[in-house]
């Protein structure tokens, strides 16, 4: 809980001057973007308090209606004159700045889903026909559904927090090579099948070879992470804020936290994050229920490959995609959901029974 309150305050302040100048040039007021995610914060607390005080195993028994739910919001965001369309992606739903994003809530409906079912089935995830695919359907259906808003990030997230619960429910590994060689197959069929997603690898292989167009976002993330070296320039002091990295509250916050706190900071952060995951990890071990750590791994793996992939993208790993930062980016939908879940892991850490040193 500590470190997730550090976080949500250090979040807070780099919201603040990473958006401030951008803030004040759009709306007259640079501390815009900080009001909102101060009420943003709040009501994240407010879910984790709630959660933190409702027994995980209620969470359980309605799983199935959490899904299904969590699905036909998905379904209504496609809805023309429904669905909010934001950077080209059809992903929210509400009344002008005030919206939610379903593919955000999906992510923790699937983890409930499968923490209820996945100990049911298990000696069935043995067969590929009978077990395994139709425990996949699960994952196939809605991670379709975000593709056509198109939501790949927020996919990705989705679909390996899903199968790495599969996995460690006991499913054999040679039926991953085979999932493996389909997705791979249809990871391709969906680069191949958006031109803006060819253009993204192309500037992720090489950002100069249009540093005005497709790679200006990764080369300005660079330009942003390199300067801040060992101390960084100092809180407020960051350059690339200055309308050359676009919307950098959101998903390219580490970036400014590298530029303005340095190696130092920014180790400090992934520090937290550890912590978050190494305790996430520890309560899953440690409960001797199967659906509760069923429960527990899939919120601390969401979480983990989130933070990796985000951060990836900011440092040039990998290609850019439309990803938050837990706990630190801007937005409500992914702070509120986030908060929600990692309350369900601390209920869940009240149950679980650690070894007395």
């Amino acid at each position: 809980m500590t470190a997730i309150l550090i976080l949500l305050f250090l979040g807070a302040v780099m919201v603040y001057s990473s958006s401030s100048v951008w803030a004040g040039y759009q709306f007259n007021d640079q501390f815009f973007y900080l009001k909102r995610q101060t009420l943003f914060i709040v009501f994240g607390l407010v879910a984790i308090w709630i959660t933190m005080r409702i027994s995980y195993h209620h969470w359980l028994r309605f799983s199935l209606w959490i899904y299904l739910l969590c699905l036909f919001l998905l379904m209504v965001v496609l809805i023309p004159g429904v669905g909010l369309v934001r950077g080209g992606a059809q992903s929210w739903i509400g009344v002008g700045a005030f919206s939610i994003q379903p593919s955000e809530f999906m992510k923790i409906g699937l983890i409930i889903l499968y923490a209820s079912l996945l100990p049911k089935v298990q000696k069935g995830l043995k067969h590929f026909a009978k077990g395994f695919l139709p425990i996949l359907l699960f994952i196939v259906i809605p991670f379709g559904l975000m593709m056509l808003q198109p939501d790949l990030g927020t996919g990705l997230v989705f679909i390996c927090t899903g199968i790495f619960m599969i996995f460690i429910s006991g499913a054999k590994i040679k039926h991953f090579v085979i999932l493996g060689g389909v997705g791979i197959a249809g990871f391709i069929a969906l680069i191949a099948s958006a031109p803006y997603r060819i253009s993204r690898i192309n500037a992720f292989l090489n950002p100069w070879e249009d540093p005005l167009g497709d790679g200006f976002q990764i080369i300005q993330s660079l330009y942003a992470v390199g300067p801040g070296g060992l101390m960084g320039l100092g809180f407020g002091n960051s350059m690339q804020k200055y309308f050359y990295l676009p919307e950098p509250q959101n998903d390219f916050i580490f970036a400014i936290i590298a530029e303005e706190l340095g190696l130092i900071g920014s180790t400090f952060i992934l520090f937290l994050f550890f912590v978050i995951i190494w305790r996430g990890v520890l309560i899953s071990l440690h409960t001797e229920d199967i659906s509760g750590s069923l429960l527990a791994f899939g919120v601390t793996t969401m979480i983990a490959i989130q933070v990796m992939i985000n951060i990836s993208v900011v440092i040039g790993l990998i290609p850019v995609t439309g990803i938050t930062l837990p706990l630190l980016s801007y937005g409500g939908s992914s702070l509120t959901i986030t908060l929600f879940a990692l309350g369900i892991l601390l209920n869940i850490s009240k149950h679980a029974k650690f070894p007395v040193r």
